[in-house]
C-alpha cells in the first residue's frame, strides 16, 4: 500500500507536465496571453528545481511523512487553483504553486524508499520507478488529448485531485516513519542563495537563444547573479549550523560521479524526447496526436533494462557495471540517431530509439541508488534532493542547448534550400506544427524535412559529445557494498560445513 501511494505520487509529478503541455493550444485559445505562454512550463519548472533541495532537508530534519504529505497538500491546491484560473497571468501564478509542491514529490519517493528498503533489496524496485516514467511519458500526451477534448483544459489539472487525494489517504494511514525533533533551525539564507542561483541558471537556460540573444545584457546579468549566488551560496554553506545542501556529501566520490552522471543523463534523456516525436512527425510522416507512442522503443527499452538492472544489482550486491554500459550504449544510441536523414524508416530509428533507451534504462535508477548508498541515513533526503536537482538542471539545459543548437541549424538549411522566404518561415521559431506544415508548398515542405533532419543531426552529435562524459564518469565508480546485503552468522562461518551427504 506505501508503494502504490509513493507511485502515484510520482505520476502525478511526472504525468503533469505532459498532460499539460499537450492542453496548451487549448487554454491559450481561452485565456489569451500567447506571448507569456512559455512561463506556464518556466514557472512551474523553476518553483520545481528552487524546491527540490529544500524538501529534501525538511525531510531530514522534521521527518519525511509529513513533509512529503505537505508537498501533496501543496501540489493539489496548485492545481485546484489552475483550473480555476481566470487569465494566463493566474495561471503561471498557480502553476508556480504546484511547481513548489511538485518539488517535495519526487524527493519524499525517493527519500522514503531509501528508509524502507535497504540499498542492497532496492534494485527490485527500480522496475516500478522505471515503469511509472515510461508510463506517464507515453500516456501523458493521450491523456491530456482525450480530457481536453471531452471535458475541457481545465480537467486537466482537476484530474490530478482525486489521484493525490488516494495517495494523500494512504500514506496517512499506512506509513510508519520514526518521528524527528530538531531544534536546528532551517537555513533561509542558504535557501534563498540557492533559490536565486538555480532561477538564474534556468532563466539563462529557458531565456538564452529565444527571448533573447546569448550574448545580450539580460543573459549576462542572469549569469552573473546565478555565479555570484552560487558561489556565496557555497562559502555560507561551510558555516551554516544545519546547511540546505551540506558540502560533506560531495565527499564522497561515488555521489560526486552520480551527480554529474544524472546531469548528464537528464541533459540527454530530455533532449531526445523533444526531438525525436518532431522529427518523425515532420520527416517521416507520424500523427502528432500518437507522439507519446513514438517514443515506445525508448521508453520500453529503458523500461525493461531498468528492471533487469535492479533485479541483478539486487541478487549479486553489483553495479558498476551498469554505469560502464548505460554510458556506451548511451553514446552508441546517441550517435545513431545523428545519422538519420529524411530517407531512414520508422523501423531503423526505432532500433536506434531502443539503443539509447537500454543504455538510459542502466542508469536512471541506478544513479539514485548509488547516490543514497553513498551518505549516512540522516543526509538521505538531501543525497535524493540532490540528485535529482542535477537531473532537472541537466534536463533544462539539455532542452535549451540542443534546442538552441537545433533552431540555428533549421534556419540555416532553410536559407540554403529555400532562400529568404524559408529563413522567414522558421524565424519565430524552427518547429512548425502539423497544421502549418501541411499548408507549404511542395518545395517548402522538402526543404523543412530536410532542415529538420539537419537540426536532429547536430542536436544530437552535441548529445553524443556529451554522453561521453557518462562513459569517463562511469569508469571511475568505486563499487562500495550496498547496505543491507545478507550478513553471515560469525558462528556459523566459524564451523566447517558438513558435506552435502551428511546434511541429507
Amino acid at each position: 500500500m506505501v508503494l502504490l501511494a509513493l507511485m502515484i505520487a510520482m505520476m502525478l509529478a511526472m504525468l503533469d507536465n505532459m498532460i499539460v503541455g499537450t492542453a496548451m493550444p487549448t487554454i491559450v485559445g481561452e485565456l489569451g496571453g500567447l506571448q507569456h505562454l512559455s512561463w506556464v512550463v518556466t514557472g512551474y519548472t523553476l518553483a520545481t528545481a528552487a524546491a527540490t533541495p529544500i524538501w529534501g532537508k525538511l525531510g531530514d530534519m522534521y521527518g519525511r511523512k509529513g513533509a512529503f504529505m505537505a508537498s501533496i497538500v501543496i501540489f493539489l491546491i496548485g492545481s485546484a487553483l489552475s483550473g480555476m484560473a481566470q487569465d494566463m497571468g493566474q495561471l503561471i501564478g498557480f502553476r508556480a504553486v504546484q511547481g513548489l509542491g511538485a518539488g517535495g514529490l519526487m524527493v519524499g519517493v525517493m527519500a522514503i524508499i531509501g528508509d524502507l528498503v535497504p540499498p542492497r533489496e532496492r534494485g527490485k524496485y527500480q522496475g516500478m520507478m522505471a515503469g511509472v516514467m515510461a508510463l506517464a511519458m507515453i500516456g501523458g500526451p493521450l491523456v491530456g488529448g482525450t480530457i481536453t477534448d471531452n471535458w475541457g483544459w481545465r480537467w486537466a489539472f482537476y484530474i490530478n485531485l482525486p489521484l493525490g487525494v488516494i495517495a494523500l489517504a494512504a500514506v496517512s494511514a499506512v506509513l510508519h516513519l520514526p518521528k524527528k525533533r530538531t531544534e536546528t533551525r532551517i537555513d533561509y539564507l542558504g535557501a534563498a542563495l540557492l533559490t536565486v542561483g538555480i532561477t538564474a541558471i534556468v532563466l539563462v537556460t529557458t531565456w538564452g537563444g529565444t527571448e533573447y540573444a546569448w550574448t545580450s545584457a539580460r543573459i549576462m546579468e542572469l549569469c552573473a547573479i546565478g555565479i555570484v549566488s552560487l558561489i556565496a551560496f557555497v562559502i555560507w554553506q561551510t558555516k551554516a549550523a544545519e546547511p540546505v545542501l551540506p558540502l560533506h556529501i560531495f565527499r564522497s566520490r561515488n555521489f560526486t560521479l552520480m551527480s554529474v552522471i544524472g546531469f548528464i543523463t537528464g541533459f540527454v534523456m530530455f533532449g531526445a524526447t523533444l526531438f525525436l516525436p518532431l522529427y518523425q512527425q515532420s520527416v517521416q510522416g507520424a500523427s502528432a496526436t500518437n507522439s507519446g507512442l513514438l517514443l515506445l522503443p525508448m521508453l520500453g527499452a529503458m523500461l525493461v533494462t531498468s528492471m533487469v538492472a535492479g533485479r541483478v544489482t539486487t541478487n549479486t550486491g553489483r553495479y558498476k557495471i551498469f554505469p560502464i554500459a548505460g554510458g556506451v550504449l548511451m553514446v552508441a544510441g546517441l550517435y545513431l540517431l545523428s545519422l538519420m536523414d529524411t530517407g531512414t524508416s520508422r523501423f531503423t530509428s526505432g532500433v536506434y530509439m531502443a539503443i539509447l533507451g537500454l543504455g538510459m534504462g542502466c542508469l536512471m535508477q541506478i544513479t539514485m541508488l548509488v547516490a543514497q548508498n553513498s551518505v549516512q541515513m540522516k543526509d538521505m533526503g538531501v543525497a535524493s534532493s540532490s540528485t535529482t536537482l542535477f537531473r532537472t538542471l541537466g534536463s533544462s539545459f539539455g532542452v535549451a542547448i540542443m534546442g538552441a543548437l537545433f533552431n540555428h541549424r533549421v534556419q540555416d538549411v532553410m536559407a540554403e534550400r529555400a532562400g529568404s522566404a524559408g529563413r522567414q518561415l522558421t524565424e519565430q521559431s524552427a518547429q512548425l506544427d502539423a497544421a502549418s506544415l501541411a499548408k507549404l508548398p511542395a518545395a517548402a515542405r522538402e526543404a523543412y524535412q530536410h532542415a529538420v533532419s539537419a537540426g536532429t543531426h547536430s542536436a544530437f552529435l552535441l548529445g553524443t559529445a556529451v554522453a561521453v562524459i557518462v562513459l569517463i564518469a562511469a569508469v571511475f565508480v568505486k563499487e562500495v557494498p550496498l547496505k543491507g546485503g545478507p550478513q553471515k552468522d560469525p558462528a556459523d562461518a566459524a564451523q566447517p560445513q558438513a558435506p552435502v551427504a551428511e546434511a541429507v
